[in-house]
């Protein structure tokens, strides 16, 4: 049981849940859930390929996680390198399978960012901002390859919710290379953007997104069906909001280590919540 934790704690499972909730709520809005063989598979492709990019993003940055994340299983020992990527080929292998089995459209998608995953932790995350792009992105294409699994184009509530996902998954990317700043900068010598603006600067542009994105999650609860004046979207996307405004504001007033280690998971609730408002109003539209 041991080695299975250490396992999970390695793939970060917690993020692939909220994949796969991603991905469920662009299949209803995109014309409802597919067939049974059909919606396994959607569910088993981002589970996977997910798990696969978080072990290989650890087996490239031990000596970055010895200083920032001291807990990881392989800076403790309770797996080593070479199991990280064991772990990665075989999840890849089944994450892109289980999407070839869809479509061609769900299988580009999955090809596409499997090799984007590797090169992000092999060198784009030392590249000026690229890193954090492709993070937010990773956040926002399950939203995409769902509604691919069931049609060739691309729909509107769905680009929405993207851009609104995106936007908020790059502010808390951008928080992350401010928490991380020591590790990143003395470690990988990466041109991060505290590191080209400062710490100030990379908090008030992530501020700046989060309130973008704020301002699609009304338009969305004003404007746009199944969120136009639905109670729980605007209940919960409330909540979330607020929540991910106390951390925009936090980082700009201070610059407390443990302000940064306490909010880490409180961005991640509320894009959580978030997540949880877009399905149950997926769940009215059907």
């Amino acid at each position: 049981m041991g080695k299975i934790a250490a396992i999970l704690r390695l793939t970060r499972i917690e993020h692939s849940a909220m994949l796969v909730v991603a991905v469920l709520a662009a299949e209803l809005l995109s014309g409802g859930f597919p067939a049974i063989g059909k919606l396994l598979l959607s569910i088993i492709a981002p589970i996977f390929i997910s798990m696969a990019s978080f072990a290989v993003n650890d087996y490239f940055d031990i000596k970055v996680d010895k200083l920032n994340m001291k807990n990881r299983p392989l800076v403790t020992g309770e797996l080593r390198p070479d199991d990280a990527i064991l772990i990665a080929i075989v999840c890849f292998g089944i994450g892109i399978a289980a999407a070839a089995l869809i479509n061609v459209y769900a299988f580009v998608i999955a090809v596409v960012f499997a090799a984007l995953a590797y090169m992000y932790s092999y060198v784009l995350k030392e590249v000026f901002l690229m890193g954090n792009i492709y993070v937010a992105l990773t956040m926002v294409i399950p939203f995409v390859f769902g509604n691919y699994v069931n049609t060739s184009a691309l729909q509107a509530n769905v680009l929405l919710i993207s851009a609104m996902v995106f936007l908020s998954g790059l502010a808390r990317e951008i928080h992350g290379t401010i928490r991380d700043f020591r590790g990143d900068v003395k470690v990988r010598k990466a041109k991060t953007l505290p590191r080209v603006i400062g710490m100030r600067g990379s908090a008030t542009v992530a501020l700046v997104l989060y309130i973008l994105a704020i301002a699609i999650s009304a338009f969305l609860f004003l404007y746009v069906a199944p969120f136009a004046l639905n109670i729980v979207y605007g209940t919960i996307i409330f909540a979330s909001d607020l929540m991910l405004l106390y951390v925009g504001l936090g980082y700009m007033y201070t610059d407390k280590q443990k302000f940064y280690e306490k909010t880490r998971s409180v961005s991640l609730i509320a894009m959580g919540m978030a997540l949880i408002g877009i399905i149950a109003s997926a769940l009215v539209y059907i």
